[in-house]
């Protein structure tokens, strides 16, 4: 009787002991499957990514259509509960830009529609404006003087036809196993969204060439070398062109299938040396300039082709543009509210511009809207953290991570353009606020790769923080979600923490067809974003949010 009596109470000593165990864990497997249950049953991602899309796209920074977005997602964060709903204003200041109107046409020999899309801040035409077409066919400064006197009104072509080739596999795909092992065992510095894009140089030639293998898997050396030829003289071109009274320079794009990849206009002039960063086109002290319109590489091959058979083209544009005056860029902040913990901030975030050629779905709608909802989450299952949960969309990411490196400098008394991963906050004068602000930072989690659901997380070099995302990333329990590399990623707004030597990090994403078909390109439509990918993100990021608002330390840094 004594035995079995020992023997019970043993038993009930493991049992307790096993419970106790496991309450920390079911309870944060409850969690996880309560957020992952909401965003199945409630979702409302594709809503708020619609309407940034549909009715409020494209948002070009400094852009009314930008504060127009703006508006509404304030709104919406005020509407769910959201504290300190705000816009954070930072310059330098830009003119704002819309397009009003556009269309592009052969008109000679026949007619021939053209896709096509105005570099962003190109000025406008008067009214509709015919002419010929000429094919600027330069190779070295010598050939310019063939061409003298002969660009009046004329609609010329800047670049040589654009070479295309099959596609023998699909755009789109998901990282597979070889892939995330790859990434799980990489301690490389990876830079770009995918990888580090070369200098386009000569000098660098046998990097730029693998990349265009990338992009484009049937292109040759030889070709590789026209286009780096081509480059250097291209802002000798404009200049030339704008010189000579041009109407309109036109280029291929880079895209193929009638996508045209579409960013902003330059300023006419020489070219600059390397890491030389030029006026940009939206300051306000840049001059107004030439109309620059890129063209679907099928419909710009079309046209080069008909001159090299000695037919004469003539063309007929519409552009009307739309400037406003110079003004502040702005991000767009709001706040879950702390408890015990509140000066201490939690930050997720992505950006909020996008480019004009479509409406901003991919880059970045999808991870705005996966942000936004994740907050919505958390208030509508009444998680209360301790540290504050905040929001940052920022404006200007496209121009250089302007927003993310405005707010980081504001808050933390940093100088970006001396960002060198400092431990401590750099800058003659810093206030207590601003260094109680750096003191408490915890983390920012980015999402900017795209609609490709959550495949894990990039460590940005720091190894203090693996253990804390894989135990998370055990929790949240998708299986398809286990990867933690320590390599980073680079090209947005994360690492404007990252290089304040705050912890930021920017989750491994599936590509999809990110970087071959929607990036910057008037294919970033709502088309392309999966539902069931950006509800996945959005319950991991709310669920990782909760869990770095709640854990008992602040997030590690590096080298702590």
């Amino acid at each position: 009787m004594k035995k079995s009596l020992t023997l019970l109470c043993v038993s009930f000593f493991i049992f307790s002991f096993s419970l106790k165990a496991q309450a920390g864990r079911t309870e944060a497997d409850s969690i996880a499957q309560l957020i992952k249950s909401e965003e199945q049953k409630n979702s409302r991602v594709m809503e708020i990514a619609g309407y940034l899309t549909d009715v409020y796209g494209p948002r070009l920074t400094y852009s009314n259509e930008y504060k127009q977005a703006a508006d509404w997602a304030a709104l919406k964060m005020k509407e769910w509960g959201l504290e300190n709903v705000h816009f954070e204003k930072w310059g330098p200041e830009g003119k704002g830009w819309t397009l009003k109107s556009f269309y592009a046409e052969v008109i000679e020999p026949r007619t021939i529609p053209l896709i096509a899309y105005p570099e962003a801040w190109s000025s406008s035409l008067k009214g509709t404006v015919k002419g010929d077409v000429v094919w600027l066919k330069v190779k070295s400064d010598k050939d310019f003087d063939a061409y003298k006197g002969k660009l009046k009104g004329k609609f010329v072509l800047l670049s040589n036809e654009s070479k295309i080739t099959p596609h023998f596999e699909s755009d789109a795909r998901r990282l597979n196993d070889s892939d995330l092992l790859q990434l799980a065992n990489s301690f490389e510095q990876r830079g770009g969204r995918r990888f580090r894009y070369p200098r386009m140089d000569m000098s660098n030639f046998d990097s730029v060439f693998a990349m265009f293998k990338r992009f484009r898997p049937g292109i040759d050396s030889a070709s590789v070398v026209e286009i780096l030829n081509e480059r250097s003289l291209s802002p000798k071109k404009l200049k030339f062109c704008s010189d000579e009274g041009a109407a309109t320079v036109l280029s291929a794009s880079n895209g193929d299938d009638g996508t045209v990849f579409v960013q902003q206009a330059s300023v006419p002039g020489e070219q600059r040396s390397f890491g030389e960063r030029p006026l940009p086109v939206y300051d306000p002290k840049a001059p107004q300039v030439i109309p620059q319109i890129s063209v679907a590489s099928e419909n710009y091959n079309r046209m080069i082709r008909m001159i090299e058979k000695g037919e004469k083209l003539k063309m007929q544009m519409e552009l009307k543009t739309e400037f406003s005056g110079p003004d502040s860029a702005f991000n767009i902040i709001g706040e879950i509210k702390g408890t015990d913990n509140k000066d201490e901030v939690v930050l997720i975030g992505g950006h909020f511009d996008s480019w004009h050629g479509g409406t901003g779905a991919t880059d970045n709608a999808a991870g705005t809207a996966v942000c936004m909802e994740a907050l919505r989450l958390l208030k509508s299952l009444n998680l209360v953290p301790r540290r504050t949960i905040r929001i940052g969309l920022w404006a200007g990411e496209e121009q250089g991570l302007l927003g993310s490196r405005a707010y980081v400098d504001k808050h933390f008394g940093l100088v970006s353009s001396n960002y060198n991963s400092p431990t401590q906050p750099e800058k003659a004068g810093i206030s207590e606020e601003e260094k109680n602000e750096f003191n408490n930072f915890s983390v920012y989690l980015n999402d900017d790769n795209g609609s490709g659901k959550f495949r894990g997380i990039h460590l940005q070099g720091n190894e203090a923080a693996g253990p804390t995302f894989k135990k998370w990333l055990q929790e949240f329990n998708d299986p398809d979600a286990r990867t933690v590399s320590l390599s980073n990623t680079g090209g947005t707004d994360h690492l404007s923490f990252d290089n304040a030597g705050l912890p930021g990090f920017q989750f491994i994403q599936d590509p999809l067809d990110y970087g071959v078909r929607t990036h910057h390109s008037n294919m970033d439509v709502y088309e392309r974003l999966l539902a069931d990918d950006l509800k996945q993100a959005a319950a991991m990021l709310a669920y990782f949010a909760y869990k770095a608002a709640v854990m008992e330390n602040k997030f590690p840094r590096k080298n702590q």
